[in-house]
């Protein structure tokens, strides 16, 4: 059996990592916003939260290269200071990252809005503040659906393709993930190296999958 390059592999594994801690930091603040507080252009929030699930691939990759482009005020300033993100890793962390976040802030909020809100109402009326009520009593009860929607937004991240090809290019060794491998492999007619590699992202999304139902049924048993 022939033996794929397995670099692409490291690196969309090392991308996919740190998507999931950038998705896990900006997410779980905002379902609990979400969860928790009625404010004007919640809904709207929520629609453009959800909004790279839907979208197509090409259409969100668009959008992050007027927003990150050098023609943009954010991607001439990024360049100004040394940290380009188009055509670039950390560009492909950033797409990644956008194509993951409905999954983590969706399983978030179901998270935090299953919490009894009558627990909260208990502390509150001991004195304890809002951000004590937050870390002490609605982070650990939602902690095992943050965990599974960690999972899922890792194995999405890993699988990304078309807004990181449009972000970060394919450039061999510099940000060639996994799922750009795959598809140069065909187009070189190399169709057994690329279900090799197809083979494998599958069984780690499955693996992540499964992770994440165990994680939820947990938390639905209590």
């Amino acid at each position: 059996m022939t033996v794929p390059d397995l670099a692409p592999l490291w690196l969309s594994l090392r991308v996919s990592l740190m998507a999931t801690v950038l998705v896990f930091a900006l997410g779980v603040p905002l379902a609990w916003l979400l969860a928790r507080r009625n404010f004007w252009g919640k809904e709207l929030l929520n629609g453009l939260t959800s909004l790279p699930l839907v979208l197509p691939p090409t259409v969100l990759g668009y959008y992050l290269l007027v927003a990150l482009g050098q023609q943009s005020p954010l991607g001439r300033w990024l360049d100004g200071i040394g940290l380009p993100l188009v055509f670039s890793w950390r560009g492909a962390v950033v797409a990644a990252a956008i194509a993951a976040f409905p999954l983590m802030a969706q399983t978030a909020r179901a998270g935090f809005e299953a919490v009894d809100p009558r627990l909260e109402a208990i502390a509150r009326t001991l004195g304890r503040s809002d951000f004590a009520i937050f870390w002490r009593v609605t982070l650990p009860l939602a902690w095992p659906s943050l965990l599974a929607g960690a999972a899922l937004t890792f194995a999405r991240a890993l699988g990304d393709f078309g807004a990181t090809l449009m972000v970060a290019g394919n450039i061999p060794g510099r940000t060639q993930t996994a799922s750009i491998y795959i598809y140069d492999l065909l187009q070189a007619n190399r169709p057994a190296e690329a279900g090799v590699m197809a083979l494998i992202i599958s069984l780690l999304a499955l693996l992540l999958f499964l992770i994440s139902q165990t994680l939820t049924r947990r938390w639905l048993r209590g």
